[in-house]
This record gives C-alpha cells, structure tokens and sequence, in this order.
C-alpha cells in the first residue's frame, strides 16, 4: 500500500509508464473491439484518442510526447506511401497522377472559395485559405490498401501521385496567403522559395540513392540499416520545412529516393512496416482524436453551421475529382471508391493551414478581440470536417480495397495454366556465407501467392559423423529459417543423408517436384569447370526444374540494372515462360531496371509482356553470342548480369556459351551474376539459326504464338 501511495493517480496522467501502457493497451483492444462492429480500425483509433484525451475522460494530455509520436506516425505515412509505390506503375500513370491532381486541386479550390465568401461571410484572403485546407488531404488510409495488398494498383497510384501534387499546390497557397496577409510576398520570396525547393527536390532524389546504395553495400546490420533509413527520412522531411514546403513533402520525396535500395520483399521494409504499423502510426490517429470537441458544437451553433458547411463542400469536391478521374480514365466504381477513400481524409495538410491562420492576427474590434485570418468557428469545423472526413473516408477505402483484393483473387482463380502456377523452390544451403544472398534472391523471384513451396536442404555426407553433421545442417538451416522470417516467408526445412550432394538435390527435386533450383557460388571463389561439369551431369540432364546459379557480390538491393542476356530462339522452349516470370518478379521486388538483349523475336514476346505489366526495361537487339564481349563496355558499376543458358543440342543453344564462364571469370568478378538453365526437352540440332521440330512442339512462330505465350506469362504475373 505504501508503494501504491507514492503513485500519482490524479488525472491527467503524469506516470510515464501508466501513459504508454495505456497507449499501448488502446492501440491493442481499440481495433479488436470495433473490428466486430465492422468498424475499420483507424477510426476506432481516433475514437479512443478522443475518449482519453483532455475533451473526452481527460486520462492523456496531448502534450510534446504524443506531438512527437504522431508528427513522426505521419511522417512515416508518406514515406510508406513513396517506398511501397510501384515505379513503373507510377511513371506509366505520371499523366494520370497530374490530371487526377489537378482536379482534386482545381475544384475543391473553386467551391470552397465561392463558399467561404457566399455563404460564410469571410474575406477573399480568408476565402481562399479554406479552399486550400479543401483541396489538401492524407494518406490515413493507406494503411488500409496496404494491409489489403492492393497498393500496386493503378488507381492506388494515381491517388498517391495526385496527393503529392495537390498538398504541394494548396501549402504552396498556404505560404503565399500568409506572405500577403504579413506582408511578406516579394520578389526575393519567390526566388527563395523556387531555388530551395530545386535543391531540396536534387539533394533527396539524386543525392539519397547515391548515399543509400554506398551505405548498403558497406553496412550489412539490420538495425543500423534500419536506423540510417530512419535519419534520412526525417532528415528529408526537416530539409523540406527549410525550403518553405510542409515535412510531408519531405518524407515522401525520401521514400521515392529510397525506393529501388528497399525491396518489396526484403526484411528491411517488413521492419518498417512492422514499427510504423504497431506504434508510430496508430499513435498519430489517437493524437488526431485528441483534438476532437464535442462540446464545441453545444455551445457553438455558429461552429456547427461551419463545420457542416466545411464537411459538404470538403466531400462534394473530393467525391466529384475522383468521380471525374473515373470517368476521363474509365476506371471501375471500386477504384473511384479506393481514389475518394484515399483523398477525401483532411488531417496534417489542414491542420496546419488552419493554424497558421488562427495565428494570423489582422488586427483588433472595437472591444479589443483580435481579428484572426481564420476565426474560432473555422477552428472548430476543421476538427468537425476531419473527424467526418476520416470516419467516410476510412469505410470508403476498405470497401473499395476488399473488392479490389477480390477481384484480383477471381483473377487468380481464373488462370488458364495452373500447372504453371505450381511453384515450389529449392535452396541447397551448404555455406553460411551464401545463405542469405540466397534466401533474398529466392524471395525476390517467388511469386506472391507462393506460401507453402519454399524449402531450404542441406545434405549430409553418409561418411561425416551422424551427430556432427545432423548438427551443423540443422544449425544451418534455422539460420536460413530465420532469414526468411524476417521477410515473413516461411522455409520447409529439409535433411538428406547421401554420399554425392548433388544425388541427395536430384531425389529432392524428384520428391518434392520442385520447379525452381537455386544454387550459389561464394563470392571469393571463381565459377570452375568441374563446378558446372558436375551441374550440368549431374542436375541438369534429367531435371525439370529451372536452374539458377547466384554468384553475389554485394547486397542485391543495391544493383541499379540486371542485364539479360538471351540466346536466340529461346522463346521456342519449354521452359521459356517460367524463368521470364521469375525475372519480371525480380525486376518488380529488386526495383533495378531490366536491360533485355535478345533476338527480335523473342524481344516481341517480352515487349508484348510488358505492355500489360509494365517494370523499369530497355530493349536492344542482340544475336551474336560471339561477340558477347563486345556488350562488355556497356557494363557499369553496380550492374547484375543474369544469363539464360542453354544445354547443348537444344535449339537455342549456342556453342559461344562454353565461354561464358570464363568471361564471368575473368572480366565480371566485380558484378553479380546469374546463370539461368531452363527446363528443355527433346531433341535439337546444335547448330545455332536452325529449327528443328521435337517430340514437345514449340508454339508456331507467328503473332498468334507471341499472344498466345503474352497471354500465359501475364496470367502468371497478374496472380503474382
């Protein structure tokens, strides 16, 4: 009792311990308890912000601690929104992005300005501040397409692109009304202003990669990694306030910067979204609740017909933007719901113009009341107008993002090869220093929906010591185990007694009908003969599994293009259509661009491929594989190669490829690279440019045949 008594219960709560662990508990039993009332849970997280904060029980105070945690919840909202966007997706819809921004823009700024003046009352300036808090909104839903897994669709993109543009117009509104209202617009603000932002713009979209793929390639701790993304990203957004933009602006130009360095499937961004997801920004949305009143609006008629109007005219322009970009885009009724759902939220952007005009003093009345640009009824709708706009933009979003995530399911259902689909992925780790440039490249290849087909073997020697050798493979394994887990991939492990390793990987392959081999070199030692002798006998000969051998040099983020060497007539294989989906997701989770140097034809199947799934690619022309060296020039640092072989007396061989290794060896040793063996079958002709009919007829050469084939990798690539 004495101890209890030297607890300070009065309310608010003083006890930094009783603070978080009530913050801790709200974050844990809010969702849960209106998830069941089919309530999203961000607003169930607003809700119980306003119920425990100082207008509700008054149990928190919303003092510097929950100002820091939720400044840095939003931050981490925009930066989640600029790393997980889809590059190719976003420049494919940079047009759309700018059109949809414009109208979320244009309109809410011509209503609310005709509102403002018309049926408010209020000065032009005042007028047209408010219409700026309209136009502006935030990405609280994001979270919810996230969850969902639909952030890569395009009307997800469009409405986070058009974001960016319409916060940076209406702050930019923001700086110049209070400019005019202080008297500060001048010449010399404008160049301020211009020049600062094109610094700021080069420092973090040039200068962040640059410094990010150094760090990366040098520094290989998980925390300091995690720790150094975190710096720069608030370092962009305090360097944003400094150029005279909002830090939102910042945090999302960071993760755009940082996009292509942090894979969709690395263990770096699930740390990410792992601490964002449960403190950072569950703490901003309980800090946004706390500044809710109700009891304005009891006592203040005058706050509630503003706040009513402010809601309407807010929701009627954000509704008609996105109902326009439906109809000039011909998207579906479930992305206009995503598209409003994610721009109808008002929260940081109007927060702060709000604030900086209530802080606008224009003067004083008769009996000495100052005369604020945005008087306390405009105070007190905008908490009305945010707490109503999050609340519809929240069921809006889920309900536009669960049909999405369905649609994409019935997709997926829909698929015209599921034998095709089949995906299971064998890694032999045999080698600790392998191991997680393996697990990473293996992840990077798999397919999204592939859950239960990924397994890790180690084979122990019939001649080593039962124990010794059953303890160090089941050592190494966990280690893969737990590497995998840090990217929430879960690794079947598998144990293999056997005198010959590569016997002990055939029975595997035959057991667990494995359609993708992953096999590593060490980075210090040189591809050899006897090493792809023993592949090529042993493995390749009889096995129907692609076959991929990974010599990794540095850290596989951190490459900025994968060139990809085709042999000619290798679309004619059998194989052909699952190695091309394993790059197209290498290309999609790595973030580096895909330089392709094939044939025409099989550049017409891949060009066609692309026009459906769009990623970072180039295209040239290439059929000589006697002149591979001469491609040598145009390797550049932190390239990857990746080269599609061929075994001998199949059609799309080549009898240059004998010296692929050597090449590898003595000119690529500073590169990653990856050999690629294809499923074949049948009976070919060795000699290079002559077709030959086998027992597994290829698909005519024709434009039925590229659509046909088109079709099929699409298909695989939509479910994945």
């Amino acid at each position: 009792m004495i101890f209890l008594a030297a607890i300070d219960f009065s309310l608010p709560l003083t006890s930094p311990v009783l603070i978080f662990s009530l913050i801790l508990f709200v974050i844990l039993f809010a969702p849960l308890l209106l998830n069941k009332l089919k309530i999203p849970y961000l607003i169930g997280l607003i809700i119980a912000g306003a119920l425990i904060g100082p207008n509700g029980f008054n149990l928190l105070l919303r003092d510097s601690s929950v100002v820091l945690f939720g400044t840095v919840g939003l931050l981490y909202i925009m930066f989640l929104s600029g790393l997980e966007i889809d590059l190719a997706e976003f420049k494919k819809n940079s047009g759309r992005s700018l059109v949809f921004g414009l109208y979320t823009f244009l309109i809410p700024m011509c209503i609310g300005t005709v509102a403002g003046v018309y049926v408010l009352g209020l000065s032009l300036m005042s007028s047209v501040l408010l219409a700026s808090m309209f136009a502006s909104h935030t990405l609280i839903t994001y979270p919810i397409v996230s969850k969902l897994g639909v952030v890569r669709n395009r009307a997800v993109t469009v409405a986070v692109g058009g974001t960016m543009i319409t916060d940076t117009l209406a702050l930019l509104v923001l700086a110049v009304v209070a400019g005019m209202a202080t008297g500060e617009l001048t010449n010399l603000f404008w160049i301020q202003l211009s020049v600062s932002m094109v610094v700021f713009g080069a420092v973090v979209l040039i200068g962040y990669p640059m410094l990010g793929r150094w760090f990366f390639k040098r520094f290989n701790d998980h925390v300091s990694q995690y720790i150094f993304v975190l710096a720069m990203v608030y370092l962009a957004a305090f360097m944003a306030e400094m150029a005279g933009v909002e830090a939102i602006i910042g945090a999302f130009l960071a993760g755009l910067g940082l996009n292509r360095l942090i894979p969709h499937t690395s263990s770096l961004l699930n740390r990410i979204q792992f601490v964002g997801n449960a403190l950072f920004i569950p703490i901003f949305l309980i800090g946004v609740g706390m500044l809710i009143d109700y009891r304005a609006f009891f006592y203040d008629w005058e706050a509630l017909k503003v706040g009513g109007v402010m809601v309407a005219v807010a929701m009627g322009a954000k509704y008609l933007a996105a109902w326009l970009t439906q109809k000039t885009f011909g998207y579906t009724t479930d992305e206009r719901k995503v598209i409003f759902g994610l721009s109808n939220s008002q929260a940081a952007a109007t927060l702060a113009a709000v604030l900086v005009g209530y802080n606008i003093i224009l003067g004083s009345d008769p009996g000495g009341e100052p005369i604020r640009l945005l008087n306390d009824s405009i105070l007190n709708g905008t908490i009305l107008m945010i707490l109503v706009t999050c609340t519809v933009s929240s069921f809006a979003t889920q309900r536009g993002a669960q049909l999405l995530a369905l649609v994409d399911a019935a997709q997926t259902d829909r698929s015209q090869e599921p034998s095709l689909c089949d995906e299971r992925i064998l890694i032999p780790v045999n080698n600790v220093e392998t191991a997680e440039d393996l697990i990473h490249l293996s992840v990077a290849l798999k397919s999204r929906h592939n859950h239960e087909g990924m397994f890790v073997l180690n084979v122990i020697k019939s001649n080593e010591g039962v124990g010794h050798g059953e303890k160090n493979a089941r050592q190494m394994l966990e280690k893969a185990q737990i590497i995998g887990a840090a990217t929430d991939v879960a690794f079947q492990q598998l144990m293999r007694y056997d005198q010959d390793v590569i016997n002990g990987i055939k029975s595997v392959v035959r057991e667990k009908t494995i359609s993708d081999l992953i096999l590593g070199l060490h980075h210090q030692k040189n591809i050899s003969d006897s090493f792809l002798g023993g592949l090529t006998d042993g493995l390749l000969a009889n096995s129907n599994a692609t076959t991929f051998v990974y010599k990794p040099f540095q850290p596989l983020a951190t490459a900025k293009r994968t060139l990809v060497f085709i042999p000619e007539y290798a679309e004619q294989e059998i194989g052909f259509v699952n190695w091309l989906t394993k790059i197209w997701n290498l290309g999609r989770n790595s973030g580096s661009t895909l330089v392709f140097f094939a044939a025409p034809e099989t550049l017409a199947v891949i060009r066609h491929v692309h026009l459906r799934h769009p990623v970072e690619a180039l295209f040239y022309e290439f059929t000589d594989w006697d002149d591979f060296l001469v491609l040598a020039k145009q390797i550049k640092k932190d390239d990857m190669l990746l080269i599609v072989m061929s075994r001998k007396g199949h059609v799309s061989y080549h009898r240059a490829m004998v010296r692929i290794p050597d090449y590898l060896n003595k000119y690529f040793q500073g590169h990653n690279y990856i050999l690629i063996y294809p499923v074949q079958a049948g009976e070919w002709n060795s000699e290079p440019g002559v077709q030959n009919i086998s027992s597994f007829e290829p698909l005519k050469a024709n434009l039925q045949r590229i659509e046909q084939m088109a079709r099929t990798i699409s298909h695989l690539l939509s479910r994945r």
